[in-house]
């Protein structure tokens, strides 16, 4: 009978521990704040101010999400998804991604529109800097969404609006 009972509890604990590196609960309490610069050095010694093209602010989807979220030009031609004043839950697995929509209110508008994945996100609060691929085209991708990988869940999309100035 000790036997079976160790059978149990030892299938018991590898079910607790699949079962938390699923779902990292921890990460539910545990914000990470990051606060970068904006990559103005290389635009200010060129003396152009960096451009903005678009920017939209977010909306939550399975979140509660604050923040903005802004591309720019740099005076180099590189652009950069600048996140600001940013703040949303955090999660296993979270990454940014740019859609190819107007806006994403739910999770298949991001699957089926396609998406570029900018990268694992570096903090769920503050400021934050992700490069932009080279070529993108902003036309096609309209949208900043938080998207957990790990869940396929949408946390928040930003709507971006060009900058006609």
């Amino acid at each position: 009978m000790s036997g079976r009972k160790l059978l149990i509890g030892t299938i018991a604990i590898v079910i607790a521990a699949v079962g938390w590196y699923a779902f990292r609960p921890e990460l539910l309490f545990v914000n990470k704040t990051v606060n970068e610069a904006f990559p103005s050095a290389q635009s200010a010694s060129a003396g152009n101010a960096p451009k903005a093209i678009s920017a939209g602010h977010f909306h939550g989807v399975a979140h509660e999400t604050k923040g903005t979220a802004t591309i720019y030009r740099l005076s180099d031609g590189k652009q950069v998804l600048r996140l600001m004043d940013f703040q949303t839950s955090n999660g296993p697995d979270v990454h940014v991604y740019l859609v190819a929509a107007p806006d994403a209110s739910d999770n298949a508008t991001v699957k089926n529109a396609g998406f570029v994945d900018l990268g694992s996100i570096k903090g769920n609060e503050g400021d934050q800097n992700y490069d932009l691929p080279a070529g993108i085209d902003l036309n096609k991708y309209q949208a900043v969404t938080i998207w957990c990988a790990r869940f396929g869940v949408n946390f928040a999309t930003a709507p971006l609006a060009r900058n006609n100035s």
